[in-house]
């Protein structure tokens, strides 16, 4: 029996489960209310261009995570199209604050710790879309800025592991090369085995007298 021993579509972690998936769907949710609260209806193209990168992050994270079962360099490329869309969000952010001179939170600040703990434990959205309505325009930037500053970290930990397996496993092309001379070898591995058999049993019946 010849066994299957390559694997042509690779399996990926379903993108729901990804905590930079879920960080990625409170940043959309908190920028489209932050938004709303704190910037004006009309006449302001940051409200578009803000939405709009949160909501790029998200879909180029479920729209990477997706195609990576049939090709690692799309999956690459879209958390790459992520990354970059967070980072325009961030950098959003923090213009919001520098513009009104509010600070921003660094290490210094006396609530830093407690914002970063608090945005490295907490990954649904029901976690934070409580305090939506209740956070200043300084915390509600800050706690954006820091979710863009969390979420980029763990994509570009997945991303370094993803281009280390694409120079090792190759793509889908090199994939199925695998598997087809996989195959062809196991195929001929099982027929060598059935002669050796086959010789072994005349030997036998020959031994008995069976066969002549």
């Amino acid at each position: 029996m010849i066994e299957k021993k390559y694997q042509v579509l690779k399996r990926v972690r379903p993108w729901r489960g990804a905590y930079y998936y879920q960080k990625s769907e409170v940043l959309y949710q908190l920028t489209y209310v932050f938004c709303q609260r704190f910037l004006p209806a009309h006449g302001d193209r940051t409200v578009d261009q803000m939405v709009q990168a949160a909501r790029s992050g998200k879909q180029n994270i479920v729209e990477g995570t997706e195609a990576g079962e049939t090709s690692t360099e799309t999956h690459i490329k879209l958390l790459n199209v992520a990354r970059a869309s967070l980072q325009e969000l961030r950098e959003d952010f923090k213009d919001f604050l520098l513009a009104r001179q509010l600070p921003i939170w660094t290490a210094s600040h006396a609530r830093y710790d407690k914002m970063l703990a608090f945005c490295r434990k907490n990954n649904r959205l029901e976690d934070y879309q409580p305090f939506f309505n209740k956070w200043t325009a300084e915390e509600m930037a800050n706690i954006g800025l820091t979710l863009c500053h969390v979420t980029d970290k763990m994509l570009s930990t997945t991303l370094e592991n993803l281009e280390k397996a694409f120079v090792t496993e190759g793509g889908i092309k090199e994939r199925m090369h695998a598997a087809r001379t996989g195959y062809r070898q196991a195929e001929m591995e099982e027929l060598q085995r059935l002669r050796e058999e086959n010789k072994h049993l005349r030997a036998l019946l020959k031994e008995h007298g069976i066969a002549p």
